[in-house]
């Protein structure tokens, strides 16, 4: 089906600024920055809107400033201004703040990361021990005599299916053309200048520039398209909700930032990474799952189970919470994908050979990138229509970065994801 922020453009109009391919979460706020520039903007999707096959749908991810890797900071801070401006402009929220308390072996590489980063980029953390925690969230959560925790406040959760809704919204109403059930074939140059998009259907659509954004399925197009193989393997994860017991559900609600005394958004860095999310959008039950999941193809996928040992999570659930959430087993699963890159940092480049600076992917998020797609969006719409992403550093997040070296960008602490065959 067809939606037009201008009738008359979608009737007569097949060339377009931007084509966007991929209308998940960053096709989306790339199409959202880019139609509100005025440029004539066309979001193609091959599913139907907001489907549930992708790595864009479900009821909550984090927002979170405190990551080992620095670089990725400015892009949170930058989305977390930006997640609020478009609330604005549609009139309702999908950004819910809370506290962050990232936890782990006080010797943790990782953890020691955080640290830097925070002291880096001037955000303020505090540094606790189990005493320490146990007696800011009154034993809500506990933590081994030799682990630290650290609390922020830039934390917090965002609905997603809610905000891709939002962004495309935002995008129409800016005058965007979408286009779901519509696949991508092909992408070609156009010997007159800029690109031709080829649909499954036969249609053309002439662009001056495209953006790809087609999460999972990025390596089969790029492929496809240019015969550049882009080391992206996409991942099946379960999200697990967890019931916590009569008596304790109150403890574990999403605050307003921590004021009230909130249960904050958490990560847990070792192995396995565990993450979640306060009791929020099923009362009673918390969002407590492993940062991790089973190699698939996403056309061909298992359909569950879609996680790592779940015994290592419900030993994880009966240690941390002081027995006050039941850790049988998780009452409630959603499944989801990742696209991971080996170094698990995102593709924010031109796809260059015989495309130049026409075409630009966004790609491998890796399970982490929610929370900065209205950064992404920005960044892949500026290298679209200017050539460059003034402010942001994209040095670590090049398509090439993978020549001559299988693994990309080195880092100096543990590996994040846990991957399963």
């Amino acid at each position: 089906m067809e939606y037009s922020g201008d009738n008359e453009l979608a009737k007569t109009t097949t060339t377009f600024d931007v084509i966007v391919v991929g209308a998940g979460v960053m096709g989306s706020s790339a199409a959202y920055h880019t139609a509100k520039r005025g440029e004539k903007t066309l979001l193609l999707e091959q599913y139907d809107f907001l489907h549930h096959r992708g790595s864009s749908h479900g009821e909550s991810r984090t927002i979170r400033a405190t990551y080992p890797e620095d670089y990725y900071t400015p892009l949170v801070l930058k989305s977390h201004a930006l997640w609020q401006r478009a609330e604005s402009e549609i009139g309702y929220r999908v950004y819910f703040k809370a506290r962050q308390l990232d936890m782990g072996p006080s010797d943790s590489r990782t953890l020691r990361a955080v640290i830097s980063t925070c002291q880096k980029h001037s955000i303020p953390y505090r540094e606790l021990d189990g005493p320490k925690l146990h007696d800011e969230f009154s034993g809500r959560v506990q933590i081994p005599e030799n682990w630290s925790a650290i609390s922020t406040e830039y934390g917090g959760v965002i609905k997603p299916t809610k905000a891709v809704c939002m962004l495309q919204t935002l995008a129409f109403t800016n005058g965007a053309v979408l286009r779901d059930n519509t696949e991508v074939t092909e992408i070609k140059r156009d010997e007159n200048g800029g690109v031709l998009v080829v649909t499954a259907n036969g249609e053309v659509f002439k662009g001056k520039k495209c953006i790809v954004t087609v999460g999972a399925w990025t390596k089969k197009l790029i492929k496809a398209v240019s015969g550049v193989e882009i080391p992206i393997q996409p991942l099946e994860t379960t999200v697990c909700y967890w019931r916590i017991k009569e008596g304790y559900k109150r403890d574990y609600e999403l605050g307003s930032g921590g004021e009230d005394g909130g249960f904050p958004t958490f990560a847990c860095f070792g192995f396995p990474y565990v993450y979640g999310t306060p009791s929020f959008e099923f009362p009673g039950l918390i969002k407590v799952a492993v940062h991790g999941g089973y190699k698939c193809d996403p056309d061909d996928r298992p359909w569950g189970p879609g996680a790592v040992s779940m015994e290592e999570l419900r030993e994880w659930v009966e240690a941390r919470f002081s027995g006050r959430v039941d850790p049988t087993g998780p009452v409630k699963t959603q499944l989801c994908m990742y696209s991971m890159t080996p170094d698990e940092d995102f593709v924010l480049d031109f796809l260059g050979g015989e495309f130049g600076e026409d075409v630009v992917v966004g790609a491998g998020f890796s399970g982490h990138g929610f929370k900065m797609a209205p950064a992404v969006g920005m960044v892949l719409a500026d290298l679209a229509l200017k050539g460059v992403a003034e402010g942001v550093e994209l040095d670590k997040f090049r398509l090439r970065r993978f020549e001559g070296n299988p693994k990309g960008n080195v880092k100096d602490f543990e590996d994040q994801v846990k991957h399963s065959q």
